[in-house]
């Protein structure tokens, strides 16, 4: 891994090898108990009675998640730029059990 600092840019940015290289270094960044968990967007929704926003995720692990309502608008832009492109997306979390699967505090859309 190569660290660098750009002149006009003060924030660091890496280079990688590889893209399971780069998801551990986010990961050991993020903290020693963070793992990527990934998925697919299934559907995507509005249903106002229903508290606004929806969004059902399959998740490679294994597990169907809906959730309605409570989601940012940055959230529902990331999810609706993976809905209407490769409809994967990753989540990085720290959430044990089942809890990751509605943790979006580190959410990226992936090819």
């Amino acid at each position: 891994m190569t660290k660098q600092k750009s002149p006009n840019n003060q924030q660091d940015q890496t280079l990688h090898s590889s893209a399971e290289a780069l998801e551990a270094s986010q990961a050991r960044e993020a903290g020693s108990q963070f793992e990527w968990h990934t998925g697919r967007i299934i559907r995507l929704g509005h249903f106002e009675i229903a508290g606004g926003r929806q969004v059902t995720i399959i998740w490679d692990e294994g597990g169907v998640m809906s959730q309605q309502g409570e989601i940012t608008d940055e959230q529902w832009e990331i999810f609706k730029l993976a809905f209407m492109t490769t409809g994967r997306l990753a989540v990085l979390s720290d959430q044990e059990g089942e809890k990751w699967m509605r943790d979006y505090r580190f959410l990226e859309v992936i090819r």
